[in-house]
């Protein structure tokens, strides 16, 4: 298993599961939110994952993504905000009616920024990471992650985070 294999996994499966709500749109409130619920879940525990196991380590081992000047920190910084953002979509579409224009206003704020992430995520840090990580622990990561994961299925509490902060705390 390797961490950079599961997270391009998962963002497929994010990409799936956006597109689902488009085809549904008229199927009725409680599809939508059933389906809603599930994505905010899988969204928030993937974000949080990611902060716990990948970017502690692309801080310690990256080097910045190939053909940039930057280093890890600049990367992860902007994936902290990101998640961040991605929260702040999830807050807005929660806090109104399923299938009503805040709700979809607030699914297609999450939608942006979780495509812009995925975007940068997988030209900079994953890229970074295949180059200066080992096999062995880009495996080691992979595990703590899907077993994170798979006793968060139901979601967590979402918690923003100072991506400066976040970067002091580990580096």
């Amino acid at each position: 298993m390797d961490i950079t294999e599961l997270i391009l996994f998962q963002h497929e499966e994010q990409r799936r599961q956006f597109a689902v709500l488009d085809e549904i749109a008229g199927e009725g409130s409680e599809i939508l939110g059933a389906l809603w619920r599930r994505l905010a879940a899988f969204l928030e525990v993937h974000a949080e994952a990611e902060e716990l196991y990948f970017y502690p380590e692309v801080l310690r081992l990256g080097h910045g993504a190939p053909g940039t000047h930057d280093g890890p920190e600049p990367e992860t910084e902007d994936a902290i905000k990101d998640h961040n953002e991605i929260r702040d979509g999830i807050r807005t579409a929660d806090a109104n009616p399923v299938g009503s224009d805040g709700w979809w206003a607030g699914v297609r704020a999450a939608r942006k920024a979780n495509d812009e992430h995925m975007g940068e995520e997988e030209r900079e840090d994953l890229a970074d990471f295949r180059l200066h990580a080992d096999l062995q622990t880009r495996h080691d990561i992979a595990v703590k992650f899907i077993a994170y994961e798979a006793r968060h299925w139901a979601g967590i509490k979402p918690v923003d985070k100072d991506p400066e902060q976040y970067v002091e705390q580990h580096s």
